[in-house]
């Protein structure tokens, strides 16, 4: 039966380990991983950072197909998506580049079929996420159950208490952007960044944004999406939702897609989407990839400075493991010597013991 129980033990062990592999790319903890922590590939950004001195680079192809039924144009959007991240300062920091350059042919229909071509930035910003709150910090707390696979895969309430980040940054619109016109060379932009992991295959993330402030057309927006690693844990699926508010341009967009992880190092991935309007409508795919540089140095703690719980239990304080001094008895004693309170429980079983082997008769009464 214990051997049972031990193949039962190690085949978990074995299928649980993958998991956390995969799950690291996006649900990494606030300390450095071995794995790479990409945010593609849909558009919802991780309330993760990378790591302090990991520079990571994320890169995408993408197509847009779009027809307006009031304007009766259709246009090809071709672009490169680009986004810089680097660990910077502490484990929780990160400071990130995001760019989308974007070559825009539109056709109008109603006419000689003449066509309008607009190059430049759709996206250009820089700005630092910093996480806020890790309920995952303490791995005491998060321990897996060994007796039990159904506790560890089931959803539980608890797991919907998700990490906080918060990113601060700024859009620069550089030179005649037609993308943007009359918007401000910087205006600013915040963000809130939470994820939770439902279960051990599943991660739900969500942003909410407030950009271009102070411009003529703010916009507002959110993003949410849901990963789910496949039973081979370096593929991943997802489905997103996102919602864009602004006088300029709203919609409510779907994406879905999939990921795959060659290395610790390397990711590609894929999508498609859609929108739910006509003004205009949209059909798009995205190719890419993320790649990171991995610069990253443990920081060395001396032991006493350790956290409780950081090596097994409460900190070490430097004098713990000097000889104590004998505390001098006093020639009065402690007021207890006098007090004859009769053989302990301990030792009267000892002393039955030694009545036994002795192999002595009588009444039984043991002396002391």
């Amino acid at each position: 039966m214990q051997l049972l129980g031990n193949l039962v033990l190690m085949k978990y062990i074995k299928s649980i380990i993958p998991f956390l592999l995969f799950f690291v790319t996006s649900l990494s903890f606030s300390q450095y991983t071995d794995v790479i922590n990409s945010n593609r590939p849909g558009q919802t950004v991780s309330a993760y950072a990378v790591g302090k001195g990991v520079i990571q680079g994320e890169f995408g192809i993408a197509y847009d197909r779009q027809k307006h039924d009031i304007l009766n144009t259709e246009a090809t959007l071709m672009g490169v998506d680009v986004s810089l991240r680097y660990g910077l300062l502490f484990e929780q920091l990160e400071i990130n580049w995001e760019a989308s350059y974007t070559n825009n042919s539109t056709t109008l229909l109603d006419g000689n079929g003449s066509k309008v071509k607009e190059l430049n930035f759709t996206r250009n910003r820089l700005g630092l996420k910093y996480l806020i709150f890790d309920p995952f910090k303490n791995p005491e707390k998060n321990k897996p159950n060994l007796y039990s696979w159904r506790a560890n895969h089931k959803f539980q309430w608890k797991n919907l208490l998700p990490a906080i980040s918060i990113y601060a940054g700024a859009n620069f619109v550089l030179g005649d952007n037609p993308f943007f016109v009359g918007d401000p060379t910087i205006s600013p932009r915040v963000m809130i960044a939470t994820q939770s992991r439902l279960t051990p295959r599943m991660v739900l993330i969500s942003n909410i944004a407030y950009d271009r402030i102070g411009s003529d057309f703010p916009e507002k927006s959110y993003i949410v999406s849901i990963s789910h690693a496949l039973r081979n844990p370096k593929w991943s699926v997802f489905i997103e939702n996102q919602g864009i508010q602004s006088d300029r341009y709203s919609d409510l967009i779907f994406r879905t897609g999939t990921a795959y992880l060659f290395n610790e190092n390397f990711q590609v991935d894929f999508n498609i989407g859609t929108n739910t309007k006509n003004t205009p409508s949209r059909v798009f795919a995205t190719i890419g990839a993320s790649y990171r540089i991995d610069k990253h140095k443990d920081k060395i703690i001396a032991i006493e400075d350790q956290k409780a719980n950081e090596n097994g239990g409460a900190a070490i304080k430097k004098n713990s493991m000097k000889k104590k001094k004998r505390k001098k008895k006093s020639s009065f004693g402690d007021g207890a010597e006098d007090v004859d309170l009769g053989p302990t429980r301990k030792q009267l079983k000892k002393a039955k013991k030694k009545v036994k082997k002795e192999g002595k008769q009588g009444t039984g009464v043991i002396d002391f």
